[in-house]
């Protein structure tokens, strides 16, 4: 071995780590500093810019294998987490420290083979791996959470752009004004189906003048046909996203969505088996509420998607086909087909598996909770009017629920002074002996003294409480009779799964009819709804506020009205 010849190692990386690390450059002066000083003579200088997380950094194999052939005695380096963050590169320094008495010199100090240092090189090592490790953990949980929240952890996708202005941690994704419109408009020409993916992405690069996001070194190209397929069968552009990629875990987006479920689920039927697969996240607004009327299983839901060949005209179940099975004509390739979509409630018969019960399509169901809803259905005039004599009623009775509350409040004052006063008693210096309470006769009357205070507690805190909740309840209830069969209407999936809750118990499905036993304050404004509308008919003026209060005067002096 030549005994003062040295390499220099330098090393930068882009990585979050390295950041505040020296520069390649200013390693190079300061290590050529270090060996005029030591009088090393440099025989090669190493540099590269990569990370050192995981092995295979090709300039530093290079040096090592260079050490193995003894063409330097030592190398000269920053920092030792310049060398290496991995075991497997920390652990060819190590053994090049002892098979080969390679010097490893940085500013702060030397390792030998012969020193008691050496120990401060594993450990340093260790240390460099350790940081690494929580670095990727933090980076991960970073990830995580960021998902968690909405926001898809990664580059946008194309027709959107991230935030740069936004705090960093937490970057948002929005639209991208020029390139947005343009994937909407791929999107629309693909539901179509009057064109593939090879002609909409001819049309969107050369006619719409698409081009990638320009980055430093990347984009400002055309977008590729891989792409165009990626871009059509990725969940993202309807709100959902998958992370970690291949976990099955879906998040809701908080970005635009560019199209709707539907207009997905429509597209992966025009590829054919090209669409990637979707996240099952089908949600149907009547399962888990309803039984089954014959056999008491809970009724389930299941989605159907057909196509009619535009070539041959046959119908066929597209899942899981490529092509037409009479025409054999590609999905993909048939122009303008037909698609059919249906959702399907029937019992699951998982109690009795020959239950006769057959199914019933969704439109018709919700046709059927419609007319329910129709039947408690009140006006907005009688929702404001009822509730105005209920808070009219309320206040009538303030000032007997007052004195209940004094009552009730001096009854608890007494009981509380009775339970002191028994306390005092059995401590009392005179009753040591137990001769004025012993200690049986004590918890006797301490036991009884403690269950009147608690129901005398529960009788203040209801008598307030409960009118309130009761009128609270009573305004919700009238809402939902003014406005349940709208919102129902017009509502997501989410809002008539309430509205369906809401309407009352023991939700049953037999001979594809829906019965329900409606809640109580519902089941008498059914039948307060049949007399208001005889009313409000009877009485309808041409001139509204010329018997508003003669409506009013009827509606309180109707027997069906305002009952229980």
């Amino acid at each position: 071995m030549t005994n003062k010849l040295y390499f220099i190692y330098c090393r930068k990386s882009s990585e979050s780590e390295d950041r505040q690390v020296l520069s390649i450059e200013s390693q190079k002066e300061e290590l050529l500093k270090l060996a005029q000083r030591n009088k090393f003579i440099v025989k090669e200088i190493f540099s590269e810019a990569q990370s050192a997380k995981a092995p295979g950094r090709p300039v530093f194999n290079e040096m090592m294998a260079k050490i193995h052939n003894n063409e330097a005695c030592g190398i000269l380096c920053w920092k030792l987490d310049r060398l290496a963050r991995n075991p497997i590169d920390g652990g060819s320094i190590i053994w090049a420290l002892k098979e080969y008495k390679t010097e490893i010199v940085t500013p702060s100090q030397i390792f030998r083979q012969e020193d008691e240092n050496t120990i401060l090189m594993y450990i340093e090592f260790g240390m460099a791996q350790k940081f690494v490790d929580d670095l990727s953990k933090n980076v991960k949980r970073g990830l995580k959470t960021k998902a968690e929240k909405g926001w898809l952890p990664s580059g946008a996708k194309p027709g959107y752009m991230n935030d740069k202005y936004a705090e960093k941690g937490n970057k948002t994704i929005k639209k991208d004004p020029i390139r947005f419109p343009l994937i909407r408009k791929a999107w629309d020409m693909m539901l179509t189906g009057l064109y593939s993916p090879p002609q909409i992405l001819r049309r969107l690069n050369e006619e719409w003048g698409y081009r990638t996001t320009e980055h430093k070194r990347i984009g400002g190209k055309p977008m590729s046909r891989s792409m165009i397929y990626l871009v059509f069968t990725d969940p993202f552009y309807y709100g959902e996203f998958e992370y970690p990629t291949g976990s099955g875990t879906w998040h809701k987006g908080k970005h635009q969505a560019m199209i709707t479920k539907d207009e997905f689920d429509r597209v992966q039927i025009l590829l054919g088996r090209k669409g990637r697969a979707k996240p099952k996240t089908h949600q149907f607004f009547a399962t888990g509420l309803i039984k089954c009327g014959e056999c008491g299983a809970m009724i389930t839901a299941e989605e159907k998607w057909q196509i009619i060949c535009s070539n041959c005209k046959f119908k066929f179940v597209s899942q899981n086909k490529e092509c037409c099975p009479k025409c054999k004509t590609p999905i993909e390739e048939i122009v303008n087909p037909k698609i059919l979509h249906y959702i399907y409630y029937h019992c699951t018969k998982r109690i009795n598996p020959k239950c006769t019960q057959g199914s019933i399509r969704q439109e018709d169901l919700e046709q059927q909770i419609e007319s329910l809803l129709s039947k408690i259905r009140i006006s907005e005039r009688f929702k404001e009017w009822a509730i105005k004599y209920l808070n009219e009623v309320n206040d009538n009775e303030t000032n007997d629920r007052n004195a209940v509350l004094g009552s009730l409040q001096e009854a608890y004052n007494s009981c509380l002074k009775r339970i002191d006063n028994l306390l005092n008693l059995k401590i009392s210096p005179q009753n040591t002996d137990g001769s004025l309470i012993s200690d049986e006769e004590y918890k006797k009357q301490k036991a009884a003294l403690s269950k009147e205070k608690t129901n005398l507690e529960e009788k203040l805190n209801d008598t307030g409480y409960r009118v309130t909740k009761w009128l609270e309840l009573a305004e919700k209830t009238f809402d939902f009779a003014c406005h349940a069969r709208d919102r129902f209407n017009t509502g997501d999936l989410q809002t008539k799964k309430e509205i369906l809750f809401g309407l009352g118990q023991n939700l049953t499905l037999k001979d594809k009819t829906v019965l329900v036993e409606l809640e109580r304050p519902l089941h008498f404004i059914e039948k307060a709804v049949q007399e208001e509308s005889t009313i409000s008919a009877r009485l309808e003026p041409n001139k509204k506020p010329a018997v508003t209060g003669k409506l009013e005067d009827y509606w309180v002096k109707n027997p069906s009205m305002l009952r229980g």
